[in-house]
């Protein structure tokens, strides 16, 4: 199935790009080229990659590519949106320079076929997760960005495997609840916003939820090595209908 021919906008997040992770790579490239070239603008959600150790990585081959593939997308004049995500925060102005697209702070708010729309990650938005939301806290500040970024590259890819290790550790013990977004914060965003319509990821927990006539829009994980195969996007058509689709472009229900 192709996607309508005046898509508005496209959204995507939680692929966790690797080496490692062949056909979801391949699963992007062909995205880009044949998903995104028709839509009017972008917006990748976080997590685009599995981890990110500073911008002084960019010339590792596979983020070159990563980093190529969209800029094909922004030179063609389509505008493309990043938001950071937990594995990827440290993405900075030098891979946004190279891939042509505009970082964006959290939460941000654009207007999308008449429609008032809040986009996030979804991290910030778990707040029953009290020891996440304290790590999240420390590495969002700017001091120890600073600190960590002067350390070599070597040393900062040896921490974050560290971090990774641990992470998987810590989640086999979490329930899901606890690693989903609470109601309150969901409630306290649209309210901050003003908003009624939110797209986020994170949680890999693709859905569609109703809160109180606000729509909460959540997109999947990629990994088309899975069983079944996980993955996709939301788009926006012309006259604001919002629709999520798997990876072969299917409408889900």
């Amino acid at each position: 199935m192709t996607l309508p021919a005046r898509t508005l906008a496209l959204f995507i997040s939680d692929l966790h790009l690797q080496e490692a992770h062949a056909r979801t790579l391949d699963a992007f490239f062909a995205f880009l080229e044949e998903r995104a070239m028709a839509a009017r603008a972008l917006y990748i959600l976080g997590d685009l990659f599995e981890y990110w150790a500073g911008d002084d990585d960019l010339d590792a081959p596979l983020h070159r590519r990563i980093a190529s593939g969209i800029r094909a997308v922004s030179d063609a004049g389509i505008p493309v949106y990043w938001i950071a995500g937990n594995r990827d925060f440290l993405v900075g102005q030098a891979f946004a320079d190279a891939a042509g697209m505009q970082l964006l702070d959290e939460p941000h708010i654009a207007e999308i076929g008449g429609q008032k729309i809040v986009v996030v990650h979804g991290d910030a938005q778990c707040t029953d997760d009290v020891k996440y939301m304290a790590f999240r806290q420390q590495v969002r500040q700017p001091a120890w960005q600073a600190q960590f970024l002067a350390m070599p590259l070597a040393q900062r890819k040896a921490i974050i495997a560290n971090l990774r290790e641990g992470s998987k550790e810590a989640h086999s013990t979490k329930t899901m609840e606890i690693m989903d977004v609470t109601p309150q914060a969901i409630d306290e965003l649209f309210a901050a916003t003003g908003t009624s319509v939110l797209i986020h990821g994170h949680t890999h927990r693709p859905a569609l939820h109703e809160h109180g006539g606000k729509r909460r829009y959540v997109l999947p994980d990629w990994e088309p090595d899975a069983e079944p195969p996980r993955g996709g996007w939301i788009a926006i058509g012309d006259g604001g209908a919002i629709t999520r689709h798997d990876l072969d472009g299917k409408v889900i229900g």
